[in-house]
């Protein structure tokens, strides 16, 4: 680009490094005299945040990544970006800060959730979906976390171990493959080392295999404080180190240059990658005008993929419901819905629809049972609060005041008053109970806080995390509760009151505030609600019981330790069960768990992290307004015991991927263990029967009829498998796969590009054709085989 290259001619050397580390936390500087604004990132990847991460600037809440893959649907996925950018450039950003391609290693990793699947192929085409839909809009993205960050503990120095083949067959593929089918404008460094160099300064990953071999032009940015050496870093491809202003670039990276450290020449590659993505997403107003589209409805896209993405594991003929059903709809998070993961996923929504908001917007007949929580915690204060949040000055005068949804309060990276002048941040306004009795209230956070309720003073000092929890402290801070009598009706003052702490990122003057008010109204023991809950079964035509995780089993920043539902789950489950034969679990969680009460259930419905309209989607799927178009992205185990690969916990700083290239099904098919559910599994309210089968120059075309009285979408699996059995290769792969619909009794005819890496694994030589016989296999779901044509590679 002659704009970029003459913008470039016009910096000094001072200002050019200035521009590779950030102005603050989500910014990079801008440089008025060549016409370029400041760069704008912004967190995804269900939702852009801004800068301000604050209730008075919500963001659409799509369904978790793991959710979308679900779909096995690349045109969705496309559209979903497109609505993303959307958001970005409402909100003044000009780079998402997403998607996540590392894969579904163990079910232990933390954010599993924010990641698509255990197979790069299936990762790397939803993700190159996505970005293409992000980037037509005029919008970046980072594709991360650039690579083997595939778990939490000791994510910010773990060395990673893994062979050759593995990392290119498995880790880096679905980065390969976003880079060969989407051209992404950004890549994020990850914080770990692999084979020992950290990421950030990996000549060899970033500059000769991204760059060089896969001819990446965008630039790599690293994850937020991975920057530790300005040389290595500038040397080994890093182009951008955040957040600032305190970073390793900037003045640091000048002196570099002048001393003979890092060449000028090194310096202007960084620059012009920089001004290039700048170009394309119009930070460089000398650049490209950014494309206009029609805009897309966020919640109604939000509602579609989240019922395109709910996946139908059992169901004995009692789904979709039939007219008039009478519905007992049981579990706390029928009530208090989780829509989305913990950790930088998280956004404000202006709303969130929760299984029961749905059911009842629905017309359904429905009567709620909460039954069981999935924590122990208490919750946002939210029904029943009238509360906005009042930033004060040291003085006491007020710097701003501002709406709250509920009681939680974070702000990173900017405040929505001037942080330098910030002292004190209170959540404060009128409850008014709707039940007598002794209500729960709860301080969410680390830190000095002063909590008032009805006048009376609770709590005034410091709280601080437990020793055993200090490392993931900013993701689970600890509750103190306290319990207040109240009466229904009549309001009460409520006060939070949260003096500022600055000193939380070593030093570094990053804005952060985060702490909320939490409330539980009276209720009855566990015991009792576990007795109701049953006793509203019984009268009832149906049970829909909805279980799942909490915000400390899934969340960015530790990894799990069980595969168990939290709580009282289980017992929840075995007890309504045995009430009303009829019963449907819905499970609301973004990774695998153990289900013991599988095979006794009349459904089981996986809703993932269903994103804000989770509750509408819901109530379509189960009456059959919309069919449930989900198949698994990963292998269900019965069991944690039964997984080939659990480990997640490093040794001496480091772990090993001892297992190589059998991850996922790869390496249940070696153990011959036999899992809950399977790779591909899942059930629709539809039939299909697959008619035709052929392969010529790469293309394999399937033609398949639906068989039932409803329309329906089927999602086509083609698998490869080698005819003699070789113990250095999986026994079977995803070759590629495609969406049907038709209508009922019509027939369709789908085309799967088989490409020759698929048969192809690397060596020291490169990538290697293994020619020879092979199988493939159009199947409904891994362990569905449909149509079998041999082949020869």
């Amino acid at each position: 680009m002659d704009e970029v290259t003459q913008a470039l001619g016009k910096l000094d050397l001072d200002t050019k490094a200035g521009l590779l580390a950030g102005a603050d936390m989500w910014t990079l500087p801008a440089i008025p005299e060549i016409g370029l604004d400041a760069l704008v990132m912004s967190d995804g990847p269900i939702g852009v945040r801004g800068m301000e991460w604050t209730a008075t600037d919500p963001s659409i809440a799509l369904p978790s990544p793991t959710a979308l893959a679900a779909t096995w649907d690349v045109a969705l996925a496309r559209r979903v970006g497109g609505l993303l950018a959307q958001e970005a450039r409402r909100k003044g950003v000009h780079v998402l800060l997403a998607p996540t391609v590392n894969l579904h290693r163990s079910p232990l990793g933390g954010r599993h959730f924010e990641c698509y699947s255990e197979d790069p192929l299936l990762s790397g085409e939803i993700a190159a979906g996505y970005v293409i839909g992000v980037q037509e809009r005029g919008v970046a993205v980072t594709v991360k976390h650039f690579v083997a960050n595939d778990s939490e503990t000791e994510r910010l120095t773990v060395n990673v171990l893994v062979g050759e083949r593995a990392l290119r067959e498995l880790y880096l593929a679905p980065f390969e493959i976003v880079n060969l089918k989407a051209g992404p404008y950004g890549v994020m460094a990850a914080y770990n080392r692999v084979n020992g160099p950290t990421m950030t300064e990996h000549d060899e990953l970033q500059n000769r295999v991204l760059r060089d071999e896969w001819g990446f032009d965008g630039f790599i940015v690293s994850d937020w404080t991975a920057a530790h050496d300005t040389v290595r870093a500038a040397n080994g491809g890093l182009d951008v180190a955040m957040p600032g202003p305190k970073t390793v670039y900037g003045p640091a990276l000048a002196d570099a240059v002048r001393a003979g450290e890092v060449t000028e020449e090194v310096l202007d590659e960084h620059v012009l990658r920089v001004l290039t993505v700048a170009a394309r997403t119009g930070a460089l107003r000398t650049g490209a005008t950014r494309p206009e589209f029609e805009d897309v409805d966020g919640e109604a896209l939000a509602r579609e993929v989240a019922a395109r993405s709910f996946t139908l594991l059992r169901n004995e003929g009692v789904l979709p419901l039939p007219a008039g059903t009478s519905i007992a709809l049981i579990g706390g998070l029928a009530k208090d819905a989780r829509v989305m993961g913990g950790g930088s996923a998280q956004v404000y929504s202006d709303h969130v629809v929760s299984p029961l908001d749905g059911l009842k917007a629905a017309g359904l007949d429905v009567t709620f049972a909460r039954g069981a929580d999935p924590s122990p915690n208490l919750n946002p204060a939210r029904d029943g609060f009238a509360i906005t949040s009042t930033a004060r000055a040291a003085d006491g005068h007020v710097l701003g005041t501002f709406p709250q949804v509920d009681g939680m309060l974070t702000w990173i990276g900017k405040t929505p008053v001037p942080y330098d002048e910030l002292h004190t941040v209170e959540i404060g306004g009128t409850f008014t109970p709707d039940v007598d009795g002794a209500h729960e209230f709860a301080i969410d956070g680390l830190g000095a806080f002063r909590l008032e309720i009805d006048g009376e003073l609770l709590h005034e000092g410091v709280i601080k995390p437990p020793p055993d929890r200090a490392p993931d402290a900013i993701f689970i801070p600890t509750q103190k509760i306290f319990t207040v009598e109240l009466t229904a009706g009549r309001p009460v003052d409520v006060l939070l009151l949260h003096t500022v702490y600055k000193g939380l990122f070593g030093g570094m003057p990053l804005a952060y505030v985060g702490f909320g008010l939490a409330h539980r109204e009276p209720r009855p023991d566990a015991d009792e609600l576990l007795a109701r809950a049953e006793a509203a079964a019984r009268a009832a035509d149906v049970a829909v019981v909805v279980v799942g995780t909490s915000k400390e089993v899934e969340s960015e920043g530790f990894d799990r330790h069980s595969l168990r539902l939290p709580e009282r789950q289980d017992e929840l489950v075995a007890r309504v069960v045995a009430a009303n034969p009829k019963t449907i679990v819905v499970v609301n969680a973004g990774a695998p768990v153990e289900m013991p009460w599988r095979n006794d259930v009349a459904a089981t419905l996986l809703t993932w992290f269903p994103g804000q309209e989770g509750g509408h989607a819901l109530a379509d799927v189960l009456t059959g307004a919309a069919e449930p178009g989900g198949r698994l992205p990963t292998t269900w185990p019965v069991a944690m015991a039964d997984c080939p690969v659990i480990d997640v916990t490093p040794r001496d700083g480091e772990i090993g991927y001892d297992e190589g290239v059998f991850i996922g099904y790869r390496a249940w098919d070696r153990t011959g263990a036999e899992p809950a559910y399977a790779f591909g599994h899942g059930l629709g309210y539809t039939t299909w029967i697959y008619e035709s089968i052929s392969y010529t120059d790469g293309t394999l075309t399937v033609g398949l009829r639906n068989t039932g009285t409803r329309s329906g979408r089927e999602v086509v699996q083609a698998y490869l498998a080698p005819v003699a059995a070789d113990e250095s290769r999986p026994a079977r792969w995803l070759a590629g796969f495609a969406v049907a619909e038709a209508g009922p009794g019509t027939t369709v005819e789908v085309t799967i590009e088989i490409p020759r890496r698929a048969a192809e694994i690397w060596t020291d030589s490169g990538w290697q054709l293994v020619g020879g016989d092979y199988l493939l296999t159009a199947a409904h779901s891994l362990t569905d085989p449909r149509l079998i044509l041999p082949i020869t590679f």
